[in-house]
């Protein structure tokens, strides 16, 4: 008795190749959002959100929306594996680990976009702060709760 993936010649057909296990997609690639959290004030009074996304081609990015900080010197934007305490006991924890920098904060209100280097392993960075350089506080932080 033949299988189904049978011939009459006596070869075989593979029926199912590697193409028909898996169906086809029509839709492109899309954005997936990783994590999410809400910035608490720390140095100074701060408000407003940060989302970590994977975009469709690969890149990663964190998005801040309606950030709301003093203008203080020497300020930048810390992907961070410390966790987020409220209070001034929070304000020095992020040197004492590992940390991303993505960059100067580009403005101390509004929206904002920064690009996460290429390659960065973000397992167990699990918030973002509002780094003052000069005086090594954090003018604000925001723990990464996976989306």
């Amino acid at each position: 008795m033949s299988s189904p993936a049978s011939t009459g010649s006596g070869g075989t057909t593979d029926s199912a190749g590697p193409s028909d296990s898996a169906e086809p997609s029509d839709q492109p690639p899309q954005n997936v959002l990783l994590a999410t959290g809400t910035f608490i004030s720390h140095e100074h009074p701060s408000s407003g959100s940060a989302h970590l996304v994977r975009l469709a081609d690969g890149r990663v990015q964190l998005t801040l929306e309606n950030l709301a900080t003093s203008d203080g010197p020497d300020l930048h934007v810390w992907l961070t594996d410390q966790p987020v305490i409220e209070g001034t006991a929070g304000w020095h924890v992020f040197v004492d680990g590992r940390y991303v920098e993505l960059g100067p904060v580009k403005a101390n209100n509004g929206n904002q976009v920064y690009d996460v280097p290429a390659g960065t392993d973000l397992t167990g960075l699990v918030s973002v702060t509002i780094w003052c350089k000069r005086f090594a506080v954090s003018f604000a932080a925001a723990r990464l709760d996976p989306a």
